[in-house]
């Protein structure tokens, strides 16, 4: 069965790195869109990023823009999420999910599969 497993959250200061992972398994990785959505308390789900089944193009919700960088590695079925200068507005709980489309959207109703989330926390 399809499983998405999100890894790589933590605690960081504010202008910090953190990469998160998203390790796929149960389809054919390369026919696939993957996108990141993330959810702050107290508010609604929001599209990050997402990437197309063929790597070659991707999408920024305009708040991340030029501070996080979406990739995926065929040879590993994993999707990265590179974020940089981190903000505290970033905390949030990140998930990956799975599309059942080859090219992307940042639209959460788009995507048929989730992983668990995994926390990110960017304070001083």
């Amino acid at each position: 069965q399809v499983q998405l497993v999100e890894s790589g959250g933590g605690l960081v200061q504010p202008g910090e790195s953190l990469r998160l992972s998203c390790a796929a398994s149960g389809f054919t990785f390369n026919d696939y869109a993957i996108g990141w959505f993330r959810q702050a308390p107290g508010k609604g789900r929001e599209g990050v990023s997402c990437i197309s089944g063929s790597g070659e193009s991707s999408l920024y919700a305009d708040s991340v823009k030029d501070r996080f960088t979406i990739s995926r590695d065929k040879t590993e079925n994993t999707v990265y999420l590179l974020m940089n200068s981190l903000k505290p507005e970033d905390t949030a709980v990140y998930y990956c999910a799975r599309s059942p489309y080859f090219t992307c959207t940042l639209g959460e109703s788009q995507f048929n599969y989730w992983g668990q989330g995994t926390q990110v926390t960017v304070s001083s």
